[in-house]
């Protein structure tokens, strides 16, 4: 399913959700928490902070379900939310703390000595992500750690599927650049 569509089941759940069906309401939640989680961890980079922020963002979501747009593409309108809410969470906190997503665990290695490098490769490269702006880190973070299709990180950024892409480009430049100074490699 892309960013535009919908299941069937979705649709139902949200439309039990919108006259008042809590055990549909959670149903949703419950499909979509982890991502949810992943997202405001993105922002966040505080697992306890990012927990509060879904939570809030549920509580806000069910509010304003109401005014969900039949046939919408429920995901990103959700992780719109959620983002917003630990966007405001981080700022209202002032930390920064050391990125450690959670999502993407390293691949177990049968050999240690490719354990270790793969361990080390991925230090390399969340050090490099964490160097990049807010701005740029949003876009990566929800395009490739998060899996979002560019439609779906449009709307979640609510911005243009060109802007995305554009974003993405500059982005991973810089995150190129970071890396080449990390290895000490030229780009």
């Amino acid at each position: 399913m892309t960013g535009g569509e919908i299941s069937a089941l979705e649709q139902a759940l949200i439309r039990r959700a919108q006259r008042g069906d809590l055990r549909a309401y959670e149903d949703l939640v419950r499909s979509h928490q982890d991502l949810a989680f992943r997202a405001a961890f993105l922002v966040t980079r505080d697992a306890a902070e990012a927990e509060d922020a879904c939570q809030e963002a549920f509580v806000k979501a069910h509010t304003a379900l109401g005014g969900f747009r039949d046939g919408a593409a429920f995901r990103p309108w959700l992780l719109k939310i959620v983002t917003n809410e630990a966007k405001n969470r981080r700022r209202s906190a002032g930390r920064r703390q050391q990125l450690a997503i959670r999502a993407h665990a390293p691949q177990a290695a049968t050999d240690p000595e490719e354990a270790a490098v793969t361990e080390e490769a991925r230090a390399t490269i969340l050090a490099a992500f964490e160097q990049l702006s807010t701005r740029d880190r949003d876009v990566v973070g929800l395009r490739y750690l998060l899996d979002l299709s560019l439609e779906e990180t449009a709307a979640t950024l609510g911005i243009p599927t060109g802007t995305v892409k554009s974003r993405l480009s500059r982005a991973l430049d810089r995150l190129e650049e970071h890396l080449g100074q990390k290895t000490g490699r030229p780009r």
